[in-house]
């Protein structure tokens, strides 16, 4: 049923995130701990993956980003992750669509909007 209309059923792969919020998820997530560097303009920091799907990624992050901010980062994708014989460097851009902060940490999501794989 959905919280906000309840003559309305929620779609296919739609769940009811805390407060009432509807979230829709795209893509299977999988919990994958990777370093990751992001950066924004200039600025550049580095994290860790909490988990990674096809659209989006989420982090582990010393300080909070803005939502709707650009990112750009990279990830090691282990080869046993990807069934390759080699880890395989992925550099993508996105955007920050949600931010938290507890415990002193930050996870901040973002989507996955584009990616390549880099040169090695």
């Amino acid at each position: 049923m959905n919280p906000l209309n309840p003559e309305t059923p929620l779609p296919s792969g739609a769940q009811t995130a805390p407060q009432g919020r509807q979230e829709v998820r795209c893509a299977v997530r999988f919990p994958l701990s990777l370093p990751v560097v992001l950066s924004a303009g200039e600025d550049e920091m580095a994290g860790l993956t909490r988990n990674v799907s096809a659209s989006g990624v989420l982090f582990l992050l010393d300080q909070a980003l803005p939502v709707g901010l650009d990112v750009r980062f990279s990830m090691r994708m282990p080869r046993a992750v990807l069934g390759s014989p080699e880890d395989v460097l992925v550099l993508c851009t996105g955007r920050v669509v949600r931010c938290s902060t507890s415990h002193n940490e930050h996870l901040a999501a973002a989507t996955i909007d584009d990616y390549r794989f880099a040169e090695q």
